[in-house]
């Protein structure tokens, strides 16, 4: 640069000193002598570059998303309740004791074992003498299903029920859980509950 050149950046221009433009991540600005227009495109390249890294974060969110649906792993949030206390009552007018009758899901505390899920028996009661000693399907829709035992003493009507594996929602369930007659044909479980780690599905 010669000195007209020089000069020529040094002669004001509308009352404002000349100078070099600048450049920064892509914005370009010119700088008077007091640096005003320097700190205006400092602040821009701030804000591009907290742009980038917000949606640089959005887009890694939405990979993982992604990943969890079509791998078919659980997201976080089906992990959220593994394991507590178990409170449920159920309706039992539609059971008379034959292999195949059900019982019906009225109240509950655990979210995959929904109102109206069925509770169906497999073996009759009365075998042997007294009690209902069967197998029991806890059916709680969409393939979502229990599987236990359940014992109850048909003069008391209390008894136990547990639970040791399951698919879809109730992959995993497991529970203890004491038969307390409620009145009629209701009937009370309360015991405790989990799912063993890894096989919850939302």
């Amino acid at each position: 640069m010669d000195v007209t050149e020089v000069e020529n950046n040094l002669n004001p221009v509308g009352g404002v000193f000349y100078s070099p433009p600048v450049r920064q991540y892509g914005i370009v600005a010119r700088t008077g002598r007091n640096g005003e227009n320097r700190k205006e495109i400092e602040m821009k390249a701030l804000y591009v570059k907290l742009m980038t890294a917000s949606f640089a974060l959005v887009l890694s969110a939405g990979a993982a998303l992604i990943f969890s649906m079509t791998s078919g792993a659980a997201p976080a949030w089906a992990f959220s309740e593994r394991s507590g206390k178990l409170h449920v009552e159920k309706e039992c007018s539609e059971y008379k004791g034959t292999p195949g009758q059900f019982c019906t899901i009225t109240a509950s505390n655990v979210a995959p074992i929904k109102v109206n899920s069925k509770v169906y028996y497999v073996q009759a009661a009365g075998t042997p003498a007294g009690l209902l000693d069967s197998n029991v399907v806890l059916d709680a829709g969409a393939g979502s299903r229990a599987f236990g035992r359940c014992s109850v003493d048909l003069s008391t009507n209390t008894g136990l029920c547990t639970f040791s594996d399951g698919t879809g929602q109730l992959a995993g369930f497991q529970a203890r859980i004491n038969v307390t007659s409620l009145g009629g044909p209701n009937y009370g479980w309360n015991g405790t509950y989990s799912f063993s780690s890894g096989r919850q599905r939302d």
